[in-house]
């Protein structure tokens, strides 16, 4: 079975692969992650300086997903720069997320990373657990101006990683922006901001940052990330290809997004419940899957989902 993806040119061995903050921090966390089945390495959102990020506990699982706010704690920007090329020789595509708290921030970031040269670049849009600072991504002149600066200085390929947008409007004001600015691909969705998990037996939040507000992941975001992927690619047609992110626990739910849409898939909260084993796992599943459907790839399920 053909589980191979292609991303603005780059081949990835599976289509499967860790989410941007799900165990991604360390150089040790970045090679388990290299050692495992995973289809590429994804790194944690780098900032410019190294984060210790927020107080714990600061990130929780409940019946059915997880609450978090992590607050991008990540080595520093410098430090990644440092690791690509040993990253490298694990042989498989590595893309560089990076995030920052002002323009001239991300474009000092993305001018170093594009010059160690990973094979793709993952703008963060949208962490919503930085407190004080808004999502970029709701902020539509916001984010043009900010992509025109970034791909001005990149020669790498160039995505971006979008919060979940609620609105048909919304889907359509932002997809033609990315189609403007030259954007390569995009990674949908960023978990579902501030969201309030309470603990019946303490009558306490579960998370101690932002009183308590965090954002959302697991199986319970899964019918919004469908909707995005398939929003998007409804809009982008193939243009610009959209990687699915939120609520994977299985390969049905990997097959799922596929249909939506999604040429690839990245595994956040089940990654961190589960650990590297999962990729294996889930490359089992979704090829019994594609297989008992008649499938001879997972490319041919992509954007096959039936209205009715």
């Amino acid at each position: 079975m053909n589980l191979t993806a292609e991303i603005a040119g780059v081949t990835f061995p599976t289509c499967i692969m860790n989410a941007s903050g799900a165990r991604c921090v360390t150089a040790e966390e970045l090679e388990v992650i290299g050692k495992s089945r995973a289809g590429a390495i994804v790194t944690k959102s780098m900032t410019l300086n190294a984060r210790d990020g927020n107080p714990t506990p600061r990130y929780v699982t409940f019946p059915r997903g997880s609450i978090n706010s992590m607050g991008l704690p990540n080595l520093g920007y410098q430090t990644y720069v440092d690791l690509i090329p040993h990253l490298k020789e694990f042989k498989k595509p590595i893309i560089a997320s990076i995030a920052g708290f002002s323009p001239d921030e991300f474009i000092d970031i993305a001018t170093a990373i594009d010059a160690a040269k990973p094979d793709l670049l993952e703008i963060n849009l949208s962490c919503p657990n930085i407190e004080g600072h808004p999502q970029i991504a709701y902020d539509f002149k916001a984010v043009e101006q900010l992509i025109t600066k970034i791909r001005n200085v990149v020669s790498r390929p160039m995505g971006t990683k979008l919060p979940p947008y609620f609105d048909p409007v919304h889907h359509d004001h932002i997809a033609k922006i990315l189609e403007r600015c030259g954007i390569d691909f995009i990674s949908v969705i960023n978990s579902i901001g501030n969201g309030l998990v309470i603990n019946p037996e303490t009558d306490a939040v579960i998370i101690k940052p932002k009183g308590g507000f965090g954002g959302l992941g697991g199986a319970i975001i899964k019918p919004v990330a469908l909707a995005n992927v398939r929003a998007f690619a409804l809009r982008l047609q193939g243009r610009i290809p959209v990687i699915g992110v939120g609520g994977i626990e299985t390969g049905q739910d990997i097959y799922e997004h596929l249909l939506a849409g999604a040429s690839a898939v990245q595994i956040g909260t089940a990654f961190v419940e589960e650990g590297p084993q999962i990729f294996g796992r889930l490359e089992q599943e979704l090829t019994t899957i594609v297989a008992r459907k008649g499938l001879r790839s997972t490319a041919e399920a992509v954007g096959r989902l039936t209205e009715l």
